[in-house]
């Protein structure tokens, strides 16, 4: 049986502009997640490091430009799940369409890899009464 996992994609971000990323894709309930400081890495800038240099080796030069970008993951919102239905394609696009808003400032692949759930101390804690 398969882990729990989350749907995300694997974004490079151009430092400047993480912050600008983040507030546009909140009103879409899509989540940015540094890898450095992500709550399921144990050594997240090391995850970072590893992550964003596979990235830009893996393009063979056309993404050197990003060798001092931020690796995020976004995930996708609670809105966007059906039950244990399988993430639509509109969710799929929505993000697609989005990136491409941003083109200049990050690099990325048509696709979505799985991670431990994305989530909050707060979430993790139950509630003590």
């Amino acid at each position: 049986m398969r882990r729990p996992h989350q749907n995300v994609a694997t974004v490079l971000v151009e430092p400047a502009m993480l912050r600008e990323l983040e507030l546009d894709l909140m009103p879409l309930d899509l989540w940015v997640w540094p890898v450095a400081t992500a709550p399921i890495c144990a050594d997240g800038p090391r995850q970072a490091f590893q992550l964003r240099r596979r990235l830009v080796e893996a393009r063979r030069g056309a993404w050197d430009d990003a060798a001092r970008w931020v690796p995020v993951w976004i995930a996708f919102g609670d809105s966007w799940y059906a039950g244990d239905d399988p993430l639509p394609w509109a969710a799929h696009a929505t993000l697609w369409d989005k990136l491409a808003q941003h083109a200049t400032h990050v690099r990325y692949r048509k696709l979505l890899g799985g991670v431990a759930p994305l989530l909050s101390q707060a979430e993790q804690t139950p509630d003590v009464a």
